[in-house]
């Protein structure tokens, strides 16, 4: 629970960055991996990473940006303060949607590689995770339990308090959700599937860790956190896409039969 970790003469390596870090080559390599075995073009991948963690930055902190609006239009020099405050779904949204115009233009089959790196994506978040429990941010609701946990030099988490850990079940669903996807894309046939069982599994597992969160300057939509609410939209979404692809697939069939 100490976000610095060591210093290096002037260079200090923090917990968070380095998580985050460690779950981006992470997710390369196994995106690259997962290319190969399912055949394929492995170049592309680290432009399609390159454009989709570019853009998923920029995103998740302009969701975040959206979440205090109130508060930089009394200090407007929040907007200078890059380094904190970054919102996952607004990452994983632009990001996909970076992705999908980066292969379209360089006619690439979006769908397949979004099905290769889904799984990546929730083994990054899962390493992401890791560091939001070194930083102790994303922090849980006060609780006296076996489980909790208490953090006793946070710059973010309130200290000396037992606290759910949030951050690790984040991270213990993220790892697992990395498992199912992988499960799920051995017997995957219809491209874009494990993307959308990415949508809807996430926004679930979301949509309940939310209540267990502790940190309220997230914002909220009515009795809802924000990202409460994106998840229902991101899980209609990711259900109309698995509906969508499971018809064509059936007509498809049916066109070969004819």
């Amino acid at each position: 629970m100490h976000n610095e970790l060591f210093s290096i003469g002037p260079i200090t390596i923090y917990g968070y960055g380095l998580m985050i870090g460690i779950g981006i080559f992470a997710a390369y390599l196994n995106t690259e991996r997962l290319a190969r075995k399912y055949g394929l073009d492995p170049e592309p991948v680290i432009n399609i990473l390159i454009v989709g963690v570019g853009f998923g930055i920029v995103g998740a902190k302009l969701l975040y940006y959206i979440t205090i609006l109130d508060e930089i239009i009394k200090n407007p020099r929040l907007l200078l303060d890059f380094a904190n405050g970054f919102v996952v779904y607004g990452g994983v949204i632009a990001g996909i949607i970076s992705a999908a115009i980066y292969c379209k233009r360089k006619g690439l089959p979006f769908l397949r590689y979004l099905d290769c790196a889904a799984p990546s994506i929730a083994l990054a978040q899962g390493f992401g995770r890791i560091g939001c429990f070194l930083a102790g941010c994303c922090y849980g609701v006060p609780m006296k339990s076996p489980i909790s946990i208490t953090f006793t030099d946070s710059a973010y988490a309130p200290n000396h308090v037992p606290l759910f850990p949030s951050q690790l079940v984040s991270s213990a669903f993220d790892f697992l959700h990395f498992g199912v996807l992988c499960l799920l894309l051995r017997r995957n046939k219809k491209p874009g599937k494990i993307g959308a069982f990415y949508l809807v599994f996430y926004s679930i597992g979301r949509f309940i860790i939310e209540f267990f969160r502790g940190d309220l300057e997230r914002g909220s939509v009515g009795t809802l956190s924000t990202s409460q609410f994106i998840s229902v939209f991101v899980a209609i979404a990711g259900i109309a896409l698995a509906l969508w692809l499971g018809r064509k697939e059936k007509a498809d069939k049916q066109e070969q039969k004819d």
